[in-house]
């Protein structure tokens, strides 16, 4: 294969993962017209995708358009098994989000972005969610903070590049990794999202690399500064259950 025909086929995925990605929660079945204007791709072009995804099994389609096909149920089967977290490890997330009433995020690196993999919904109404599987930006946050530390000069230059701050801001990132390596725990109040604060611990391998961060997150009135201390303790002791539990997740570091 010449390298045209390389670009063309990497292309053509690109334009079939743009349509997969159009069906969301809210959104679960797709007209074709809508495709067409959604991708701005020629109807043509739309219609020969739709068919290879239908081959595969990765569409399925209904009087009202397209949803998802019984090939994705099989892999989102194979990652959930993948990413499932062991049964006390899913019990230690409940009782700390129950006993503090916040949302409890458990979270890796992958590349520039963490990825919540487990989460814990807080039981009040007015709670802080983030999907497990979504990729957040490491450019702000208490486990962002958790996630650098001991980040090379490299990485802390592109999360900085990839942020609204420009590179400059790596000197900020390689200080809060810094302050959180030292005092073992990091805080963000606002940083991304108004009115919400984060307090995250790191997750540490038998080597003492951090694999994983543990944060609480919710509204800035119900996490006073006062209260940051005692959740990062709690924090503390969760995290180190964990640990001894041998936490490992397919997406995280092999170390």
């Amino acid at each position: 294969m010449d390298a045209e025909q390389g670009a063309g086929g990497v292309r053509s995925v690109r334009r079939a993962l743009d349509i997969l990605s159009l069906l969301t929660e809210d959104q679960p079945t797709v007209p074709l017209r809508d495709m067409v204007e959604a991708t701005g791709l020629p109807k043509t072009t739309v219609v020969r995708l739709v068919q290879t995804l239908e081959q595969y099994g990765l569409l399925w389609a209904t009087p009202g358009g397209y949803t998802a096909g019984p090939g994705l149920w099989r892999w989102a089967h194979l990652a959930h098994t993948s990413w499932e977290l062991p049964p006390d490890t899913q019990k230690l997330l409940r009782e700390l989000s129950d006993r503090r009433g916040e949302t409890a995020n458990l979270m890796i690196r992958r590349d520039i972005h963490r990825v919540c993999v487990a989460q814990q919904e807080s039981p009040q109404p007015l709670r802080h969610v983030v999907r497990v599987g979504d990729e957040l930006p490491l450019w702000a946050g208490a486990s962002s903070k958790v996630l650098l530390v001991g980040a090379t000069d490299g990485l802390l230059q592109r999360v900085a590049a990839a942020s609204p701050h420009g590179a400059a801001h790596a000197e900020q990132l390689r200080l809060w990794a810094d302050e959180t390596a030292e005092h073992g725990f990091a805080a963000s109040h606002g940083e991304r999202d108004i009115g919400l604060t984060a307090v995250a611990v790191p997750i540490r391998s038998q080597s003492g690399v951090v694999v994983a961060s543990l944060s609480l997150s919710g509204p800035s009135a119900r996490i006073p500064d006062s209260a940051i201390e005692e959740f990062a303790r709690d924090l503390a002791e969760v995290a180190a259950r964990i640990a001894s539990q041998g936490f490992t997740h397919p997406l995280g570091p092999r170390t």
